[in-house]
């Protein structure tokens, strides 16, 4: 690899290896010799984008990552360029195809994780290891390239707040499909004030919600600008077509000599800083294993009352012969 990072007349380098060990070192040579880059690689850019950008500024030549995030969908560049002109407020993103795929079937087919996870790694959608997907920290990742982008902040993979899906069980879509909404595993980035949420999450999205139909390995982003609105991005995320499509599209660029400077932190005119969760306001969906007795519901609505936590609907059934029952609430 190096002889092509250092080969006079190569002009681009396609960096499509993956990882964040030696690849990062192919990048830097490859820019400080004075060749563009083009890369599909979430985990450099997310880990080392912002000295790599200023890097590239430096030495007069682009990297351009268009592909690594959500595949074939061209969100960095309607990010950048479609969407100039607006101010972004939020964005909310399904960004992982595997773990989409496994809440589809879960939800679709009455099958608990264990089982569609199995059937994903032998699919080819999920590692032997799966823990980059099903754990968020893949997702992680890609919501901290896009939030860069659209808040004109550095890139803060580390402060993202990831929570996986591992847990979620066939009564949580049961119960979540009954009080109208379906569980999807969303990066969501918002501007809240002076700050950001950065968060990756189980959330519970209403049925009538286009993002709730999306299926399957499929990638969806939903952004709200304060000009256009409310806009969603849908396609194929991962694959080899849909990752070349992305790749060449930056390669198209940079022939045509269009500039995409990815306005990050050291361009911002605005410091915003990443709140902490603790501090973030949320609905939030609970499944508590109670004994079916007298008193119970009255005690733990009780608690909510003491915290000032409103309930906005609350479901009780008992599910077995011992007297046990799932109280599930939504905040």
């Amino acid at each position: 690899p190096f002889e092509v990072v250092n080969h006079p007349e190569i002009d681009v380098v396609l960096e499509l290896i993956g990882g964040t060990g030696v690849t990062k070192k192919l990048v830097e040579t490859a820019i400080k010799n004075g060749k563009h880059v083009i890369t599909a690689n979430k985990a450099l850019i997310a880990k080392h984008g912002n000295k790599l950008i200023q890097f590239a500024n430096k030495n007069k030549v682009r990297l351009l990552f268009e592909a690594s995030v959500a595949g074939g969908i061209p969100i960095i560049k309607s990010l950048e360029q479609g969407l100039s002109a607006n101010k972004i407020e939020s964005l909310a993103g399904i960004i992982n195809g595997t773990g989409n795929f496994i809440l589809t079937e879960m939800k679709e087919k009455n099958r608990d994780f264990d089982d569609v996870l199995k059937e994903a790694q032998a699919l080819g959608y999920a590692e032997a290891d799966p823990t980059f997907d099903v754990e968020g920290i893949d997702a992680a990742q890609k919501l901290a390239i896009l939030a860069a982008i659209a808040f004109g902040t550095e890139l803060q993979f580390d402060k993202v707040f990831t929570k996986g899906i591992s847990n979620i069980t066939t009564e949580d879509i049961k119960y979540a499909t009954e009080l109208g909404y379906t569980i999807k595993h969303l990066g969501i980035a918002k501007r809240v004030g002076n700050g950001i949420e950065l968060r990756v999450h189980p959330t519970l999205i209403s049925n009538e919600e286009l993002i709730a139909n999306v299926n399957g390995v499929m990638n969806a982003v939903l952004v709200k600008g304060d000009a256009l609105g409310t806009s969603l991005y849908y396609g194929a995320g991962a694959g080899e077509e849909a990752t070349a499509s992305s790749v060449i599209a930056d390669l198209i660029d940079i022939i045509n000599n269009q500039t995409s400077n990815h306005i990050l932190g050291w361009k911002s005119q605005e410091k915003l800083t990443v709140i902490d969760t603790e501090s973030i306001d949320s609905e939030y969906y609970l499944r508590l294993l109670v004994s079916n007795m007298k008193g119970v519901l009255a005690k733990i609505t009780g608690i909510f009352h003491q915290y000032n936590v409103s309930i906005e609907e609350l479901i009780q059934k008992q599910i077995d012969e011992n007297n046990n029952a799932h109280i599930v609430i939504i905040t």
